[in-house]
């Protein structure tokens, strides 16, 4: 039997699932010795010591067994604690549902919402597997996007409001979001979950960089301007804040009668998230607090250094993020930012994203992930100014 065959066999939206221009990149460069990466989402700092003293501990107890498939009853505590102080929302443990990481959460929640024909209105350029999940459920992405103006990124509510159908489903907003650093405040919050209250649509909030935001403490989240009857899901995870991003390990805050539905989806995908690996997410949400703002300082000395230098680029156009770790700078003259990206590799051996993975706003733009040391960074610059700094005063940021 041929491959063409055995493809022909399978559902023709999974087996013509296109792969993300991240990975595309970044197949390019693997292996490619000295190659600076600077295109996933993740630092180059380890998961700290005690989150993982704690697994390990566990693990010697003999916590290895199934486990609850929302979480166990001690770790939906802590989440309760910390939604509470990190938000001063007031949620329950049927309200808080641990799952196989993030992306587990916003697939879970496809699963859940999504029918053949129906519509999810995605505000981008956005984190890419957005779009995959909601196709492979039968659904359709409407593209909201965000504009970079006068140095700052805007969203036209007004627009967003006008692109929902008959068939909208859902709207996803990212915030603070992947790949620019876009953040919603409260008030835009508010009229977008009044929208969505009145039109009985779904809104699913990816808020995973809430503790990574440079001019306050913490992101808004849509927990704060909800009514507890909203159709609000709430998608996190321990991967950036806690630095635990192999972990694999994400919760969802969700309406108390979606416990169940959760509980047998988890069932039949993973059958729960480890107990031992759980263990470490109590210990990173209870004495976790020093390694989160710690990541938070070093990211803004990252963001600071990256855009000191490329705003002197003339061949940029960017806008100084407010949160994440991410500049997603647009490159005069480029069309094919995947193309572009190879040839960086090739020429530079710094490896970036490219802003076409992001949806269709983001073509023509590049995203670099900055939570790394000064030194990569600085690195990294030097090797990408004789390509994007073409013309630029030649100062070096120490």
């Amino acid at each position: 039997m041929t491959q063409r065959a055995i493809l022909d066999d399978l559902r023709h939206d999974v087996a013509e699932l296109e792969e993300t221009g991240i990975v595309k990149v970044a197949v390019h460069g693997w292996g490619k010795p000295g190659l600076i990466p600077m295109w996933f989402g993740e630092g180059d700092q380890p998961t700290p010591a005690f989150i993982c003293d704690a697994a390990a501990e566990a693990m010697r107890r003999g916590e290895t067994f199934y486990t609850d498939q929302l979480g166990i009853l001690p770790l939906r505590e802590s989440l309760v604690r910390y939604t509470k102080r990190t938000f001063g929302v007031d949620v329950t443990t049927s309200e808080v549902s641990l799952v196989t990481a993030g992306m587990s959460a916003l697939y879970l929640a496809m699963d859940m919402l999504i029918e053949p024909g129906d519509e999810v209105i995605a505000v981008g350029p956005v984190w890419p597997n957005i779009y995959s999940t909601v196709e492979v459920h039968g659904g359709v992405v409407r593209h909201a996007s965000i504009d970079l103006v006068d140095g700052e990124w805007m969203l036209d509510l007004d627009a967003l409001f006008a692109m929902a159908s008959a068939r909208t489903k859902a709207i996803f907003v990212n915030s603070p979001g992947n790949p620019t650093g876009w953040m919603m405040e409260s008030d835009e919050q508010r009229a977008l979950m009044d929208f969505a209250r009145a039109r009985g649509i779904w809104v699913i909030a990816d808020e995973v960089y809430h503790q990574l935001v440079f001019d306050r403490d913490v992101a808004p989240s849509f927990l704060q301007v909800a009514r507890r009857d909203d159709r609000l899901l709430v998608v996190n995870s321990f991967s950036k804040s806690w630095l635990m991003t192999g972990w694999r390990m994400g919760w969802l805050t969700h309406p108390p009668e979606l416990g169940p539905v959760i509980a047998k989806l988890v069932q039949i995908t993973t059958s729960g998230v480890p107990a031992f690996l759980q263990r470490a997410a109590i210990t990173a949400l209870e004495d976790g607090d020093e390694v989160t703002k710690a990541l938070r300082a070093r990211c803004k000395i990252g963001r600071d250094l990256v855009f000191d230098r490329l705003e002197s680029w003339p061949k940029l156009r960017l806008a100084r993020p407010k949160a994440a770790f991410y500049a997603f700078f647009a490159v005069e003259g480029m069309t094919d930012s995947v193309a572009f990206a190879k040839q960086i590799i090739d020429d530079a051996n710094v490896g970036l994203a490219p802003g076409s993975a992001f949806g269709p706003a983001g073509e023509g733009y590049l995203r670099l992930c900055f939570a790394a040391s000064a030194e990569t960074i600085n690195r990294g610059l030097d090797a990408l100014e004789p390509i994007l700094g073409a013309g630029a005063d030649q100062r070096r940021i120490a």
